[in-house]
């Protein structure tokens, strides 16, 4: 019977894209927290407490192995943008919550945020990076790699793939936003895609 790794996010786009990425990189089974039937735990809130991702993404993985036993994959991702001096950084997911916007789509609102906030700044001042950490804790120890993409943010929403503030991260590259990318396109040049793989030789 093939090992299992444990993805441990509760996003199930995230979860997707990490499996899709390490295909054919591990004989290990990727499975989910849903998988198991771990509940969603109030304490989970508590665990991402660290002004670096990959401090946050160290945490996330150490809190799922002792609860679970298992080895883990995790990871801490987000969008720093350089007018705003690298907001909303570790509190990406929760962006538009922290001014007090609470509407039932996250990723709307904080799109919503980014672009008031960057309403009066002119294009050679839009500059953005993605950023995700990831970390592998297994019996042999903890393994980390970060990877990076650089973009601008744009005017406007672009493109109806990817998640997260993907319509707004245009990809000077291709030309596209990452909303626009296909999902092949997006595993070849994505910050996560980037991050997992350099982690897959340990995954043997």
């Amino acid at each position: 019977m093939a090992a299992e790794i444990l993805l441990a996010t509760r996003s199930r786009d995230k979860a997707a894209e990490i499996v899709e990425v390490l295909a054919g990189t591990t004989r290990a089974r990727l499975i989910t927290l849903a998988d198991l039937s771990i509940a969603p735990d109030p304490a989970e809130d508590d665990v991402e407490q660290y002004d670096t991702f990959l401090r946050n993404a160290t945490a996330k993985a150490r809190y799922f192995s002792e609860l679970t036993g298992r080895t883990v994959l995790a990871d801490d991702s987000g969008l720093m943008v350089d007018a705003l001096d690298g907001l909303p950084g570790v509190r990406t997911k929760r962006f538009a919550a922290d001014y007090g916007v609470m509407t039932g789509d996250a990723d709307e609102a904080n799109n919503d945020l980014l672009l008031a906030q960057l309403r009066d700044v002119p294009d050679g001042q839009r500059g953005a990076r993605y950023v995700c950490a990831a970390v592998l804790i297994k019996a042999g120890g903890v393994v980390s790699s970060i990877g990076t993409c650089t973009g601008v943010i744009a005017h406007d929403r672009r493109g109806s793939g990817g998640f997260g503030y993907d319509p707004l991260f245009h990809f000077p590259e291709l030309g596209v936003t990452f909303a626009e990318l296909t999902r092949t396109q997006k595993n070849a040049y994505s910050h996560r895609a980037k991050a997992f793989r350099a982690l897959a030789p340990h995954l043997k």
